[in-house]
């Protein structure tokens, strides 16, 4: 009888490793890469004093429902220096984001109602759950690659201006 029930443990585990065998004609990834969509431009300003001077102009891709807000720049593997996410919220809050599934570094900044940087969390790390709040409410939020904020001196206080398509 156990010579029996042995067999039987030994002829299933055997099959099991051969179901586990996987083909790969039929085994095809279905992701689907996410390509940048334009939705509209923005547009940084440095604020010295009460001189307001240009530094640098962007395409951007609008996040403004729940789906777009929630997945961001994840699941792709970069972007381009001229180009940003703009998530765009119904009140201003406190807000914390997170690098989940997203595959490059960002800088992300926290911008007010009144169009003004909040606060910039610099060089968020790839795949990283931590949590990266502002320091302040804020109604709008833009991801770009990490380091521009540095190269543009962008700081608490300068402003944006967009446009949606």
């Amino acid at each position: 009888m156990k010579r029996i029930i042995y067999s039987g443990i030994i002829i299933c585990s055997t099959l099991q490793l051969f179901s586990c065998k996987t083909d790969t004609k039929n085994n095809q990834n279905l992701v689907k890469e996410v390509t940048f969509t334009k939705e509209g431009e923005l547009s940084l300003f440095n604020t010295n004093d009460s001189i307001t001077s240009l530094i640098t102009k962007l395409d951007i891709e609008i996040a403004d429902d729940d789906y777009q807000i929630q997945t961001g720049l994840m699941y792709r593997k970069s972007m381009q220096s001229d180009r940003g996410m703009l998530f765009i919220f119904p009140n201003e809050s406190p807000h914390s984001f997170y690098m989940k599934n997203t595959e490059f570094p960002l800088d992300i900044i926290f911008i007010n109602e009144k169009y003004k940087v909040v606060s910039i969390q610099k060089n968020a790390q790839p795949l990283d759950e931590s949590s990266l709040p502002s320091e302040g409410p804020a109604k709008y939020v833009l991801e770009v690659n990490a380091k521009l904020s540095d190269s543009w001196n962008l700081k608490k206080g300068d402003s944006i201006s967009f446009t949606k398509k």
